[in-house]
């Protein structure tokens, strides 16, 4: 049984993250680390705006039971997080519209808004390469980039935003820059368009 406060927990930050456009109502990934053998996790099924108790399982990490089997697909990726980054208390996996549509254009987010860039200052887009295995990679690939992000956030073309961090709090404040930074970017990038439409 998951303690009723975690369960709370993960509910109240699902619903914020799914309200910030950060999940999809299936898409996304969210999981706390309960000790250094397991971790809560949603599971495949779970509707980010409404997490409970039937939604998340709890993982134990050195071995598979029958909750592996529900959990979400992204499951691997957050073990092999855990266990390379051991100061990883939170883990979210997501994919925020603006930031995503930026991604496909371009090879790295060059912050111009204040937060952004005392955040971040810029970001590099990581390419995942062939999709078809994809999969299989990114449970190396992902934590290995997250160990060297200076964030705890890493930004991946046509598949999403991954980031971590021993407070959730810091982990929402970071996605929402992220996402209204690059938001911004693209509303800057539509009003160039259309002042050189006008000029014409």
């Amino acid at each position: 049984m998951i303690d009723k406060k975690i369960v709370k927990h993960l509910s109240d930050i699902s619903l914020t993250l799914f309200r910030k456009n950060f999940f999809g109502i299936y898409h996304g990934s969210i999981s706390k680390k309960v000790d250094h053998d397991s971790f809560v996790i949603n599971t495949k099924e779970a509707i980010f705006d409404e997490i409970n108790e039937s939604t998340l399982c709890q993982l134990k990490m050195t071995h598979k039971d029958y909750g592996w089997n529900i959990a979400s697909m992204e499951s691997e990726v957050h073990k092999a997080i855990y266990t390379e980054i051991h100061e990883s208390k939170y883990i979210a996996c997501g994919m925020p519209p603006y930031t995503c549509a930026y991604t496909l254009l371009h090879d790295e987010i060059r912050f111009e808004d204040y937060f952004g860039k005392i955040t971040f200052d810029k970001i590099v887009v990581h390419d995942p390469g062939d999709f078809e295995t994809w999969i299989e990679r990114s449970i190396k690939e992902i934590p290995t980039l997250l160990k060297l992000s200076p964030n705890s956030l890493i930004v991946i073309k046509g598949v999403g935003v991954y980031v971590s961090d021993r407070d959730m709090s810091n982990l929402i404040k970071k996605v929402a820059i992220l996402e209204s930074s690059c938001r911004l970017l693209t509303l800057k990038s539509q009003f160039n368009i259309e002042q050189k439409i006008c000029q014409l």
